[in-house]
């Protein structure tokens, strides 16, 4: 469910902006979005667990978020990280 601190170092790796980026939106974004994914497949599993689903939820929410900050201030950017991701909107 968590991420490892190599796969971290990917994703940092894979969607900074420069070199010492560590915290823009994409950032955030795709580190979000591996814990979901990570996160889904537990729920798939153990659906009576309820507080990883809210867990869930919230990551999903803060994830939007995100991507709405996105889109207001760099739409090239938000796209970009749409067709990476594969997420769809």
């Amino acid at each position: 469910m968590s991420l490892t601190k190599e796969r971290k170092t990917e994703l940092i790796r894979g969607y900074a902006r420069s070199e010492a980026d560590t915290g823009s939106p994409e950032v955030q974004i795709a580190m979000l979005t591996a814990r979901i994914n990570g996160l889904t497949g537990h729920i798939k599993g153990h659906v009576k667990d309820h507080a990883s689903r809210r867990g869930l939820l919230m990551m999903v929410s803060r994830r939007r978020r995100l991507l709405d900050y996105l889109k207001r201030v760099n739409v090239a950017s938000y796209q970009t990280i749409l067709e990476k991701l594969e997420l769809r909107k």
